[in-house]
């Protein structure tokens, strides 16, 4: 077989990581090499090929170590079964990559996974070199993220938290008879058994920095995992419960969703096409509602339609308003924050620009459409000084006035 060339391996194994979601550099320690010391930087995080929010697109190098694979998942394009091009870096090659892209200002950070090759604590070894190379032979203060190996031996998962900013284990599908299944190399205990560790290992180190100056950081901006949405027949409530159960057990930055995509020679055990992608969206929105909106999992899985699925066609905040009207309408001068917050088309910021506001006088509707992009969506659901929604609340075609428009846009307008 023809010898690769670097550029040839980064054209495969950059393709082969686009399928994992998790890349986000949020939360990690600030360091910076402008005192003339070291190279690269953690400043102005992101997620890959996204904008920050002062407007900078920012990038992570988002690659595998290898996409060969002993495993044989039937979802994965990089399961030994599959027909396709294979590509394996060595250690150095990725660190000299990884350097050579952030002096041309291309990155930021590093994204690193791999498929498993030879073993597990072979791949892990290789992959924990990387990070060791970079921050111990090049002082790269850059950000890394290394997906980490469940099935690896816990030492060498330790010593990658050691290097990277963050670590993530797949749990790869949301209930335990699909990973079965699909994926029968892997086993659902062992998994979470590997996030169990390296949660009380960031525990651990947290508080050691607390008492001893000088004690080691371990996966400062903590531990993530992906779920694939729409390979088995997993409901959107089976994803919500499991990803609230993930964030309480494991105390997880992040739970990210990646809608499954059909891949070449696929398993005749997985669906022929992939989910509408505003499902992946609609998860993403119900985790949010989790997390910042005061929203318990019982309440999301509330909002899920007669199969079990969050509605398409309106977001899943406005669905459960919805669903429960005898909540609604509130008055947003007397409201407390928690009743605010439910109020479709209102979001945190502009309740708190409420709560201040209403301190100094009493909200007429006009003040609370400066504050929303839509105050169409939110007049049904609130009282002010001026407005009241009378019967509006109570319409039983309330829904269809409030979901988005769709519109089939023409090739050849002018």
């Amino acid at each position: 077989m023809a010898t690769q060339t670097v550029l040839q391996k980064l054209e495969i194994l950059a393709d082969a990581a686009k399928y994992d979601a998790s890349c986000a550099s949020s939360g990690t320690a600030k360091r910076t090499s402008m005192g003339g010391k070291g190279i690269g930087s953690t400043e102005g995080m992101g997620i890959c090929h996204a904008y920050a929010p002062d407007g900078r697109c920012i990038s992570l190098l988002k690659i595998l170590l290898t996409n060969h694979c002993v495993f044989d998942c039937h979802y994965c394009v990089n399961r030994k079964s599959s027909n396709v091009a294979r590509a394996r870096f060595t250690p150095q090659e990725v660190v000299d990559l990884t350097l050579s892209f952030y002096r041309r200002n291309y990155i930021e950070g590093l994204f690193l996974s791999s498929g498993i090759v030879k073993n597990s604590n072979h791949t892990m070894e290789q992959l924990v070199e990387v990070a060791r190379i970079l921050r111990e032979e090049h002082d790269f203060r850059g950000y890394i993220h290394l997906k980490t190996i469940p099935e690896a031996d816990a030492e060498i998962v330790h010593q990658a938290g050691l290097y990277a900013d963050r670590v993530s284990i797949n749990v790869e599908l949301p209930t335990d008879s699909g990973l079965t299944r699909l994926a029968p190399d892997k086993d659902a205990r062992q998994i979470e058994g590997a996030m169990g560790r390296v949660k009380s290992d960031i525990s651990e180190l947290k508080d050691a920095r607390k008492r001893f100056k000088h004690a080691p950081r371990f996966a400062p901006a903590g531990q993530s995992t992906q779920m694939i949405v729409g390979a088995d027949a997993a409901t959107d409530a089976d994803i919500v419960g499991k990803a609230s159960r993930l964030y309480d057990n494991f105390r997880l930055r992040r739970v990210y969703y990646s809608a499954f995509s059909p891949i070449p020679d696929a398993s005749a055990v997985l669906p022929l096409k992939r989910p509408p992608l505003i499902r992946e969206h609609r998860l993403y929105q119900s985790d949010w509602l989790m997390r910042f909106y005061g929203y318990k999992p019982a309440e999301v899985m509330q909002a899920t339609e007669a199969d079990g699925n969050l509605p398409l066609d309106i977001d899943p905040k406005l669905a459960w308003a919805l669903k429960f009207r005898e909540q609604f309408p509130i008055d947003v001068n007397r409201a407390t924050k928690e009743q605010l917050l439910r109020v479709p088309g209102l979001g945190v910021k502009a309740v708190g620009k409420i709560l201040a506001s209403r301190r100094h006088r009493n909200l007429r509707l006009d003040d609370v459409a400066r504050l929303t992009l839509s105050v169409t969506k939110v007049r049904p659901f609130i009282c002010t000084v001026d407005w009241r929604p009378v019967m509006l609340t109570d319409r039983a075609d309330l829904r269809s006035l409030l979901a988005p428009k769709t519109e089939q846009l023409e090739l050849f307008t002018a």
